[in-house]
């Protein structure tokens, strides 16, 4: 299953509060559920004014589909082609 990266710009972002980023948690993860399970959030990193989210989806479609419903931005997808670590080195 492909997995892809996604820029979300969020003014701010870095300045949510705990129970700001766990409230939009949850309104993810209840979207997800109800877009069945061949599309997974696996992690997201909060900079300043971005949050760039890991997935897995059969599509780019079907991550737009989750944006969509959540009223969340997708300013970029990009699928990822592959990984590399300090261990690549070796």
């Amino acid at each position: 299953m492909p997995k892809y990266i996604i820029e979300r710009e969020i003014p701010n972002a870095g300045q949510l509060s705990p129970s700001e980023l766990q409230g939009i948690s949850q309104k993810s993860c209840s979207i997800l559920k109800n877009l069945g399970p061949q599309i997974q959030w696996m992690e997201s990193f909060v900079t300043q004014d971005k949050v760039y989210c890991v997935y897995i989806a059969p599509n780019e479609a079907m991550i737009r589909e989750h944006a969509e419903q959540g009223g969340f931005p997708a300013n970029s997808i990009r699928q990822i082609v592959t990984m590399i670590d300090p261990c690549t080195a070796e």
